[in-house]
């Protein structure tokens, strides 16, 4: 669990529970809302990603701002070198938000007590964004060599509040992929802050998103192996991202990636959070289609709101189909809280893997299972999967095809 000490303004410890060992939740010093918009996304959208945060202005900030210590490494010549071999390319001159973040008259800012992870920006070269949103863009790039995500993030010139908030929502982004170290994790290379652009860079993931995956498919699924690895790689990220008290709070196709190994991994921690008393949690984050009831109606809800999001996220991956594609977002959300409605299990999928997706997304949190479990069940079915292919080899080899 998260040390509140280093995160003076940012982390706020509440008594009781029994998670912890010291009986204590940690959450985050401000609740953030999210803004509304057509598609029912509470997180900025970019390409149907969700990235950065939020609309932070019903948000309540703690006096006290996160510390940020500036980067010794990125001082005047930091400019003089991006700007002479490399850094921001030509077709990037006329873009504010690069060039903010590559201003030489201004050196680059890290998190107190992560200074290891503030970015050297003469290692930083930023290519083409590929994604907008209200606050910032994402690029590709390199850093050091290896192909990057960039995320900036634009500072409010005309709003202290609602910039003082984003910078909180920056703090909160870094502190929690500083933390997280697994396998089917995206990676966090670092960041930085400047006066007018907040950057957080992680691995690229040269396979794009599941959905962009399965959309290439033209909504098929893919082969049941592929379908199960993929799941399994979600889950247990998840299940690590659980073990330390964290809720992602958006988990869907669209927000996990695929690398270059074919791996999994769980990315955009713009809204997750530290797990607390649910009277503390805020609502309308996440996505309508993948949203669980209660996020939706605004109750009380604990991290068994991811666990009903993977089970939309497995039904994606079986059926290749964007979940209540013939419905709006906001008619989906309304189908799910007043009618029961969930996506049609189609009747070729193996029971094993409907038997999970209706547990995951149960109307009763208590009833879902934790992702712990959800592994030991695809594990299950990986392993059922396996011995089925080893039979169907071993009676090949004894009766062989004859021109007969």
């Amino acid at each position: 669990m998260m040390d509140a000490a280093k995160f003076p303004g940012i982390l706020t410890a509440i008594s009781g529970g029994d998670r912890t060992a010291g009986g204590k939740f940690y959450d985050l010093g401000y609740y953030p809302k999210q803004t509304s918009t057509s598609e029912g996304t509470m997180t900025m959208m970019l390409d149907n990603s969700s990235v950065a945060s939020s609309d932070p202005l019903s948000g309540t900030a703690h006096n006290n701002s996160p510390q940020f210590a500036a980067a010794g490494s990125t001082s005047n010549s930091v400019g003089h070198s991006v700007f002479r071999f490399g850094g921001v390319s030509h077709a990037l001159n006329a873009d504010a938000l690069a060039q903010s973040l590559m201003d030489p008259n201004f050196a680059a800012q890290g998190l107190r007590d992560y200074d290891e992870w503030t970015l050297d920006l003469r290692m930083l070269n930023t290519g083409e964004p590929f994604a907008q949103g209200a606050f910032g863009k994402l690029y590709r790039g390199t850093y050091g060599g290896e192909d990057v995500a960039i995320k900036l993030l634009e500072r409010p010139e005309n709003d202290p509040e609602r910039a003082q908030l984003m910078e909180q929502l920056f703090a909160q982004e870094v502190i929690m992929l500083a933390s997280l170290r697994h396998s089917n994790i995206v990676r966090f290379i670092g960041a930085c802050r400047k006066p007018m652009v907040w950057c957080i860079v992680t691995e690229y993931a040269k396979g794009g998103s599941v959905r962009q995956f399965l959309s290439k498919r033209q909504n098929r699924s893919a082969p049941l192996n592929i379908t199960v690895r993929q799941a399994l790689d979600v889950a247990r990220g998840m299940a690590y991202i659980h073990s330390l008290g964290f809720i992602h709070r958006d988990l869907k196709s669209d927000n996990l990636l695929i690398c270059g190994d074919r791996s999994i991994k769980i990315a955009d921690f713009g809204v997750a959070r530290i797990e607390v008393h649910p009277e503390g949690m805020t609502p309308e984050t996440g996505t309508y289609r993948w949203m669980a009831p209660e996020m939706i109606q605004h109750r009380p809800y604990t991290q068994k709101v991811d666990v009903y999001s993977f089970g939309v996220v497995l039904w994606e991956l079986v059926t290749g189909m964007v979940p209540f594609q013939n419905m709006t977002a906001v008619q989906a959300a309304f189908a799910v809280v007043n009618k029961g409605a969930r996506p049609i299990i189609p009747n070729d999928c193996p029971p094993p893997l409907a038997l999970i997706m209706t547990q995951c997304w149960d109307a009763n949190p208590d009833a879902r299972p934790p992702f712990a479990d959800v592994v030991r069940m695809l594990e299950n079915v990986q392993t059922e999967m396996a011995c089925v292919r080893r039979a169907r080899f071993r009676w090949c080899m004894s009766h062989p095809l004859t021109s007969e």
